[in-house]
């Protein structure tokens, strides 16, 4: 993608997500049929957050995985949470006084292609529903991998695409011709929600998306499948030196 392509894709992203940043929570569980908190609550199994360590959640929008990585992390622990949509940012700050989690959560504005920290930073660098936005996704992965530190982890939670012929032609019915109506709904405007099927066509599938953390530099790539592949969580960990 040219470099002005990069910038009126990430113009046009960011005004959708400005749009719905006060419904967004709402959505994002008509979205996925409420499933997403029982996709994080698997991820945050599979990663097993130490306590005290810390961790970077791209695209953290709302805040719900940082608050998530915080309550694991506990108060020797630091999360930093950062979204290019300040609107979304403004929800995440309001839920994270609510959970008494200031002291452990700071949120930034900031661009996942260009993560403003030295390399080898953090233990966990986490993407909950983010990666299929972004203009380069291996260059994102790239990135993440940059921050993490040697033996740290590197975690996309995304949505994907159905392997089950019919539940996919399901599934692709309700995400192109039920989703947008919904969001006209409980919104007033059916053209975010329009965009959400149109970011996950061209988006990598699973299998997919493991080769890009290979090729990123990543090393013990595990995925997972979840509610019949509609979403996927793939994790890769950094090399230590040799």
């Amino acid at each position: 993608m040219s470099e002005n392509n990069t910038r009126v894709h990430s113009e046009f992203v960011h005004d959708v997500f400005s749009q719905i940043a006060g419904r967004y929570d709402v959505m994002n569980s008509v979205l996925s049929f409420n499933q997403h908190k029982f996709w994080r609550k698997f991820t945050m199994r599979k990663i097993n957050v130490h306590p005290g360590a810390k961790c970077l959640d791209l695209a953290t929008g709302t805040a719900d995985w940082a608050i998530s990585l915080a309550e694991t992390s506990g108060a020797d622990g630091h999360v930093v949470g950062l979204d290019f949509c300040q609107e979304m940012l403004d929800v995440g700050e309001v839920k994270v006084k609510r959970h008494h989690l200031t002291d452990c959560i700071e949120l930034i504005r900031g661009n996942a292609m260009d993560i403003p920290y030295p390399e080898n930073t953090f233990d966990y660098v986490t993407i909950g529903f983010g990666l299929r936005n972004v203009p380069n996704v291996l260059r994102v992965v790239e990135e993440m991998k940059r921050v993490v530190k040697p033996g740290g982890l590197v975690v996309s939670l995304e949505l994907s695409k159905p392997t089950w012929p019919p539940f996919r032609a399901l599934y692709y019915f309700y995400f192109y011709r039920i989703l947008p109506f919904i969001g006209r709904l409980v919104v007033g405007k059916a053209e975010p929600y329009k965009w959400l099927p149109e970011s996950l066509i061209e988006f990598p599938d699973r299998f997919a998306l493991a080769k890009l953390f290979a090729e990123a530099g990543l090393e013990h790539i595990e995925h997972y499948a979840l509610t019949g592949g509609i979403c996927a969580l793939h994790i890769g960990r950094k090399p230590q030196p040799k």
